[in-house]
């Protein structure tokens, strides 16, 4: 493991779930901390906690990735403290309904693409030319199964996820020849705010999504988003796809009787 001491972790959608696991995950390592989400007070609970706990330093942004003039101003204004960013991690997405393609909702669409496509592409072009500069950064993507494998009434959402590894392996390509990496991270079945997002509240349809099998918890892949982190600069980690034992495939998930 490499030491990453005093580095600056930019984290998005870092107010629960993956992100707020990976900022958990990153702290004993003596990072700094700028953690973005659009809950502030969320994010406020959780600075204090690592603070508590680890001594972190933790910069907080109440950012909406989907809104591009407020990546940009938000980000450009950082002060010298906090503008060399050495690793950002791309976790702000979602994902809404469960409906065939000709009936879905395009609002439900817009959400998806403005969120998991464009607030990522948004954030990455803003931050990653410093990161050349400098001759040194990470980019960590959060991807999923579903941009490997489609899955029944998953169609934008899938569609997503897939155009989050086909830019992870465009930009590795376009970075060829400097020492910034790409790592994607692609989850299978995690139990997190994920389900009650997609579903708008409806607990008891989310539960059903993990009822009776194993998930993956949001700790297990923060585990592997440093890993992918602390590698020698030699070593890029291109992509990882990780499941829960209990699952095989997108739809292909063991439920115990």
């Amino acid at each position: 493991m490499v030491s990453i001491h005093n580095q600056v972790v930019l984290i998005t959608g870092a107010s629960s779930g993956i992100g707020a696991a990976c900022a958990r995950a990153f702290a004993p390592l003596g990072v700094k901390f700028l953690l973005a989400a659009r809950r502030l007070s969320r994010l406020q609970t959780l600075a204090t906690q690592l603070e508590a706990e680890f001594g972190s330093s933790c910069h907080l942004l109440q950012l909406d990735v989907r809104d591009r003039a407020q990546v940009e101003s938000q980000l450009q204004a950082l002060s010298a403290e906090w503008t060399a960013i050495d690793i950002l991690v791309n976790n702000a997405g979602l994902s809404r309904g469960l409906d065939k393609l000709y009936e879905g909702s395009i609002q439900d669409w817009e959400e998806m693409i403005d969120t998991n496509i464009k607030g990522l592409l948004y954030v990455t072009r803003t931050i990653v030319p410093g990161m050349v500069q400098r001759q040194q950064g990470h980019v960590i993507n959060i991807g999923s199964i579903a941009g490997h494998q489609t899955y029944p009434n998953g169609n934008v959402y899938c569609g997503s996820k897939a155009a989050v590894r086909a830019i992870s392996e465009g930009l590795k390509q376009d970075l060829l020849g400097t020492p910034v990496r790409v790592s994607a991270v692609n989850p299978g079945l995690v139990e997190t705010e994920f389900s009650e997002v997609r579903f708008r509240g409806d607990t008891a349809r989310a539960a059903a999504v993990y009822a009776n099998t194993v998930p993956l918890t949001p700790d297990d892949i923060a585990e592997v988003v440093v890993f992918c982190a602390t590698r020698p600069p030699h070593v890029n980690i291109s992509e990882l796809l990780v499941l829960p034992t209990d699952q095989s495939g997108a739809t292909l998930v063991y439920r115990r009787p």
